[in-house]
């Protein structure tokens, strides 16, 4: 007989005795039933390297903690009943073996083979179904519905509708679903207690650098050729009169072209900058480094005192990246002009309904308590108006008057929500400088350096302008695009 065998059976008699209660047993199947979790997504650990943010969650965060919760359950279930049957007096000098015909071993046996055949047939479709759950939109957009309603409508809306959220917010590795996730536990309490802001702040300060996450697809080094973008205007007297400016865009690339990319990105091209605002909308002092490794400060003649003490902060100099001008590159929220301007260019409100963009305009600016009582009566109010002052249009085109009212209520659906305390405007886009300062919050010929350099606003360096408001542009018609004009060309 093994006396080593002996002794640990009757060490672990009184344990297997003891650890059939509740608690005990429920720790069982919560180590069971996370091990077998684990055995599930051991292959997505072999390297070291997680890809999906959130199987890295689900790894590496909450089955272990599950685990150890199991873990601590066991012996505390042991813990109690040992004293409860101390102070019964039914505590047992001796134990039976650790056979089957030990009630105790054979029913602790049986419950911990059954919950591990359940575990083993749940977790392979549990697992591979949370998961793919919890990476999909729907999970990022309607879990805290009223919170994130404005960014994923906008984001239904955006040319990424097809890219899914964590590719941008968190994109690949462990490190940055762990940052993630820890502030995601702020904002779980923040929707929990109704602590979080209105409207909800543009992230600007814990994203993801964008050549982590948006040069996994786009290639900034890659030459992009002239773009012609036509910019459709509607006036907002009684025949709506269209005109159209047209742009020929300067892209360029960061290969060392000229160009919007090419000035910005080039090869050992380099910008840092020091914003005076929260939002990044007012840039004081820009620092622009050249191929040649050479740079040049530019400050701004409006820069205050305490934006100059940021010199002294390394940390308070942002290097550019393709964010801070493509900062709403998936969720674009317009203002009502350039929002109708589109929709009557894409014929979505007919343009040739009297008054329609001044009476759409109206409409829209109003104050509207919620989201769905906003777009029914921007709707109703719209369809009145020609109901009570053109009568004749009303029963002639009835279904034109209904369709672009609609599309108007969806115009303030898309870009309002009052719940949320999103207005008009609330969230800057700094692509352009018509709707907001974008370019021009360096680009203002103000920014002048010690030797009387200075950041030029010089259209010509990022586009032509072939056509200014013109009703009917003659390069339009030699490009063989005049027809095609109003329909989306590069708006």
């Amino acid at each position: 007989m093994n006396p080593s065998g002996s002794r640990f059976r009757a060490w672990l008699s009184p344990l297997v005795h003891l650890s059939n209660n509740p608690i005990s047993l429920v720790g069982v199947i919560i180590v069971t039933s996370a091990f077998v979790f684990l055995a599930f997504l051991a292959p997505t650990m072999w390297g070291g390297k997680v890809d999906n943010p959130y199987t890295g969650i689900v790894i590496f965060m909450a089955v272990p903690s599950l685990f150890i919760l199991g873990l601590l359950l066991i012996p505390l279930g042991i813990w109690l009943r040992n004293r409860q049957e101390q102070r019964r007096g039914t505590k047992l000098s001796s134990f039976p073996p650790l056979d089957f015909k030990n009630p105790d071993f054979r029913k602790l046996a049986i419950f911990i083979g059954l919950t591990t055949f359940v575990n083993v047939l749940v977790a392979g479709q549990v697992a591979y179904s949370s998961i793919t759950y919890m990476d999909g939109v729907e999970f990022c957009g309607k879990t805290c519905h009223t919170v994130m309603q404005p960014e994923y409508t906008a984001y239904l809306n955006s040319p990424h509708a097809r890219v899914e959220c964590v590719s941008c917010h968190i994109g690949p590795g462990a490190g940055w679903f762990v940052k993630s996730k820890l502030s995601g536990t702020w904002q779980v309490i923040a929707v929990t207690f109704n602590l979080y802001p209105r409207p909800i702040p543009t992230p600007v300060h814990n994203l993801r650098p964008a050549r982590e996450t948006c040069e996994t697809c786009h290639w900034p080094q890659k030459f992009g050729g002239d773009r012609v973008r036509v910019i459709n205007k509607f006036a907002d007297d009684e025949p709506n009169t269209q005109s159209k400016t047209v742009l020929l865009m300067r892209i360029g690339g960061g290969n060392g072209s000229s160009g919007i990319h090419g000035y910005h990105l080039g090869p050992g091209v380099q910008m840092r900058y020091a914003p005076a605002d929260e939002s990044r909308q007012s840039i004081p002092i820009v620092e622009y480094t050249r191929g040649d490794g050479k740079w040049t400060r530019f400050v701004s003649s409006e820069a205050k005192p305490e934006d100059l003490s940021r010199l002294s902060n390394p940390e308070s100099m942002r290097v550019m990246d393709c964010m801070d001008c493509h900062n709403r590159p998936s969720h674009t929220f317009q203002i009502p002009e350039r929002a109708l301007d589109n929709a009557m260019g894409d014929g979505r409100v007919a343009p040739d309904l009297p008054f329609a963009k001044k009476q759409a305009l109206q409409i829209l600016k109003q104050d509207y308590p919620n989201q769905k009582e906003g777009m029914e009566r921007i709707s109703s109010q719209f369809e009145k108006f020609y109901a009570d002052k053109y009568p004749d249009v009303y029963a002639k085109r009835g279904a034109d008057i209904k369709k672009s009212a609609s599309e108007v209520a969806h115009i303030w659906g898309r870009n309002v929500f009052p719940e949320m305390k999103v207005k008009w405007g609330s969230y800057p886009n700094n692509l352009g400088h018509t709707d907001f300062p974008g370019c021009f919050r360096c680009h203002d010929d103000n920014h002048a350096s010690t030797d009387g350099k200075k950041i030029v606003q010089d259209c010509a360096s990022c586009h032509s302008l072939l056509a200014m408001d013109e009703p009917s542009p003659k390069v339009l018609t030699d490009l063989g695009i005049a027809s095609a004009a109003g329909a989306g060309i590069g708006k």
